[in-house]
């Protein structure tokens, strides 16, 4: 399967499962989170294959495919917002698993993806893939404070060594929404734009006629199933940024950070897991070249996570496990003697 099948199939492949889950319950509501949970783990373990970068003549399909999956997030929480208050409990909940998994795995990634390319449009179908899940302020942050300041103690969304993800999450959130916003700020007064232009202007009014939309698809039960689903999409984002960042610094020469190199983020092989997310995984060569298009990024000899990330988001949830897992091979990264295994 060439890679470009496989980016389409891991991406696509949930969101009609989830969409029958919404409507219909059922059976649907067991496959589709089994789908994003054990079919994903299973395939990661079982295939152990790294896929190459993708051709550059493919990257036109790639864009195209970041589309579709934009169109298919819409889709998918329209129908989750409008069929969730008729099912059982136990069918909710599966719906709400499956889909607030496809938000803050795939979804997110997509979003991150869009927000990086040089066409205006794409970057607008990022934003409001973020304003969906009512984290427009991503946008800003993450390209404007979170880039530039990577694996610095300025940076609010790099996680600290020893520093568990509860405590990162909180000062992560406020810390991204204030820089952001100064960020943008700077950015108008530079410019000298009337300050009624700042994004987040957008991002509130965008994040107001979400949730205006909800409530009018599904009422009062389909909105407050709205917002867990984007808290639930917001905390895997940080999550992301926790699991790919943990601990790993930059150093600081007269006031300075040094260049951000493949040693400042955490990487994942897993074939999968990476096709799911759009190689998001792939995490340093991301952040050397941030416009890189997603199947072109490669594994650099990089620090590499032992299992995938969602594996992993899983076991940062229990912070003496993550430790245990994590500081001794952080360690040996800094030492020098790290191997991938």
């Amino acid at each position: 399967m060439s890679a470009m099948r496989l980016f389409t199939v891991a991406t696509l492949l949930p969101l009609p499962l989830i969409i029958a889950a919404a409507l219909y319950g059922g059976i649907w509501a067991v496959i589709a989170p089994l789908v994003m949970t054990v079919m994903v783990a299973v395939l990661d373990e079982v295939v152990r294959v790294i896929t190459p970068p993708t051709p550059e003549s493919e990257f036109p399909a790639a864009d195209r495919l970041s589309v579709v999956v934009v169109i298919g997030q819409f889709t998918m929480l329209g129908a989750v917002v409008y069929g969730i208050g008729s099912l059982s409990w136990a069918e909710a909940f599966g719906v709400f698993v499956a889909a607030g998994l496809y938000l803050g795995q795939v979804a997110n990634s997509n979003a991150h993806e869009l927000i990086h390319r040089q066409s205006r449009l794409l970057r607008k179908l990022g934003v409001w893939a973020y304003i969906s899940v009512l984290y427009g302020q991503h946008a800003s942050a993450h390209v404007l404070v979170h880039h530039p300041l990577v694996a610095t103690r300025s940076d609010p969304n790099s996680a600290r060594y020893g520093e568990s993800f509860y405590k990162f999450a909180g000062r992560a959130w406020r810390g991204e929404f204030r820089k952001g916003l100064e960020a943008e700020r700077d950015r108008m007064a530079r410019s000298k734009r009337s300050r009624w232009r700042n994004p987040y202007v957008t991002y509130l009014l965008g994040a107001a006629l979400m949730l205006l939309i909800a409530r009018l698809i599904g009422g009062t039960t389909g909105l407050l199933w709205y917002v867990a689903l984007a808290i639930f999409a917001q905390v895997q984002l940080l999550m992301s940024d926790y699991v790919q960042h943990y601990g790993l610094d930059r150093k600081i020469t007269d006031g300075k950070p040094e260049p951000v190199t493949a040693r400042h983020s955490w990487n994942s092989p897993h074939w999968y897991s990476s096709a799911l997310m759009l190689n998001a995984p792939r995490h340093s060569d991301h952040h050397a070249h941030p416009m890189r298009p997603y199947p072109a990024l490669e594994l650099p000899n990089a620090p590499t996570l032992p299992r995938s990330i969602p594996v992993m988001a899983c076991i940062a949830l229990l912070p003496p496990m993550w430790r245990k897992v994590m500081h001794p091979r952080l360690k040996e990264w800094r030492k020098g003697s790290f191997s991938k295994r």
